[in-house]
């Protein structure tokens, strides 16, 4: 019989595979790196190498601290420059003012001092006039006592005292009608220097726009470097280009908007029926359809005026503004670009009356969606054709704005 092995064995046992023992916490790169490095030996010369480089970026360092402590330094004294240069500015801004104010109140003050002193001595005539009659009653009262005590008539000097008006103390009162004219002016001058200091700080976004001769359109004759153009009824024998209008009497400006904030002006008084704006490089410039009329697709914005009309237009839509008091179109437009905010606004560059503001913030009517510029933006322009299909003989310039 043989005998039993003194250990069970587990089914299975042979075919059973222990994998690699794996420690619950291994070590981070950060700790290998550390212990890989502590066994980094250097020889002597390696030694000094890199005590050479140390040094060198030591001094470079400092070199470069040293630089920007100066640079500091300077922005420093050229702001405090700037500032008293503006304080400067302002000064003689309020000089001039109060000088001008002493002149007019100087005026005031002399005019109320000689009417007024006319006043007086005509007063002081009068004054003695009164006398005079209170003098005379009172004689007449005690001659009346006289006559009935003696019940004789008395006789007497004549007291007819009568004093006849003066049709020059009519005339005597302030010049109200010159200091009318005086306040005219000055709330005139006053909304104009308001308009002034807003078109100021606008001026100092203000971007250099010439046309893009490629995109404009074959009758679009361009003037004055690109700044001027008008609409010719012949047209031109430059071959047609990819991004040039071929239907719409459009143009767009060379200058690429694709961030910060951009403003330019455009006399447009000398044409019957235009519109300015803005459109992305992908504007449709091929057939005339909505998508190549500025306003009438998602890719422009604009400000137009046709048939006496001025209209704000985006996607298709368009709300009516008013323009300047007595006309429907100001002279001049400005327009005002801020990229990273998404707003597009339309001044009447004279009075710096806001016409229309595109921004997330905008009328209903338009959507917000579109206010947020995903491409870059460019500034355009159009002609519209007159009624009996002829183009119109007008023309655009873009206003210098150099300071």
């Amino acid at each position: 019989m043989a005998e039993d092995d003194s250990t069970a064995r587990i089914p299975g046992a042979d075919q059973l595979f222990l994998g690699p023992v794996t420690q619950p916490y291994p070590r981070s790169p950060k700790t290998l790196r550390k212990t890989g490095g502590a066994s980094i030996k250097y020889t002597q010369e390696q030694l000094s190498c890199l005590l050479e480089e140390l040094e060198n970026e030591s001094k470079r360092t400092e070199a470069r601290m040293a630089s920007l402590k100066k640079r500091q330094g300077n922005l420093t004294a050229n702001a405090e420059v700037i500032e008293q240069q503006l304080r400067e500015r302002f000064e003689n801004m309020r000089l001039a003012l109060e000088k001008d104010e002493l002149a007019a109140l100087g005026m005031l003050e002399q005019d109320h001092r000689e009417n007024s002193s006319k006043l007086t001595r005509h007063l002081q005539d009068w004054t003695q006039h009164l006398r005079l009659v209170r003098k005379h009653t009172s004689t007449i009262k005690k001659l009346q006592e006289s006559s009935a005590e003696s019940q004789q008539p008395v006789c007497a000097e004549d007291f007819s005292c009568s004093k006849k008006l003066d049709v020059a103390e009519e005339a005597i009162r302030l010049n109200e009608e010159k200091f009318q004219k005086l306040m005219k002016a000055l709330g005139k001058i006053s909304k104009e220097l308001q308009a002034q200091l807003q078109r100021k700080s606008l001026l100092l976004d203000s971007t250099e726009v010439v046309i893009d001769r490629m995109t404009s359109h074959r009758q679009i004759k361009l003037m004055s470097k690109g700044r001027s153009m008008h609409i010719s009824a012949e047209d031109s024998s430059a071959p047609n280009q990819p991004q040039q209008f071929d239907q719409v009497y459009c143009a767009l400006g060379s200058v690429s908007i694709t961030g910060g904030q951009h403003y330019w002006e455009v006399d447009v008084h000398c044409c019957s029926a235009w519109a300015v704006g803005v459109a992305y490089g992908s504007l449709s410039r091929k057939g005339q359809d909505k998508s190549t009329k500025l306003g009438r697709n998602k890719l422009s914005w604009s400000l137009e005026f046709q048939d006496g009309q001025l209209s704000a237009w985006h996607n298709d839509r368009h709300v009516v503004v008013s323009g300047r008091t007595g006309r429907g179109a100001p002279d001049k437009v400005g327009i005002f670009v801020n990229y990273q905010k998404g707003r597009v606004a339309f001044y009447d560059a004279e009075s710096m009356k806001v016409l229309q503001e595109f921004s997330p913030a905008s009328t209903a009517v338009f959507e917000r969606a579109y206010h947020q510029f995903t491409e870059a933006l460019f500034p355009a322009f159009r002609f519209f054709k007159a009624r009996d299909g002829h183009s119109v003989p007008d023309h655009m310039e873009i206003c210098d704005l150099s300071m």
